[in-house]
């Protein structure tokens, strides 16, 4: 069994890093993000509308010519069905 003061400053100073190093990563990624909404440019944000059965974007700063096209036909009973269990108000 250790005694004395050379068990406890290991702790605190193990300790003491952690919180520096949770402290610093967390300083780095709100910074990061800062920049990252600050470089955005985009003047319209968009809007959100809900319908009966889906939530629509309306504006925003995506062109539709730039999002991908889905393969294959249209089936809204299916489509209808994974809406209700992944959609969340």
């Amino acid at each position: 069994m250790i005694r004395g003061n050379r068990a406890s400053r290991a702790t605190r100073a193990t300790g003491a890093a952690s919180v520096l190093v949770g402290l610093a990563s967390a300083v780095a990624l709100t910074g990061a993000a800062f920049f990252t909404v600050q470089e955005a440019t985009c003047a319209d944000a968009g809007t959100y509308i809900r319908h009966a059965e889906h939530v629509e974007l309306v504006g925003g700063c995506v062109d539709a010519s730039e999002l991908p096209v889905r393969s294959g036909g249209h089936d809204s009973e299916t489509a209808h069905q994974r809406d209700k269990v992944y959609y969340r108000p």
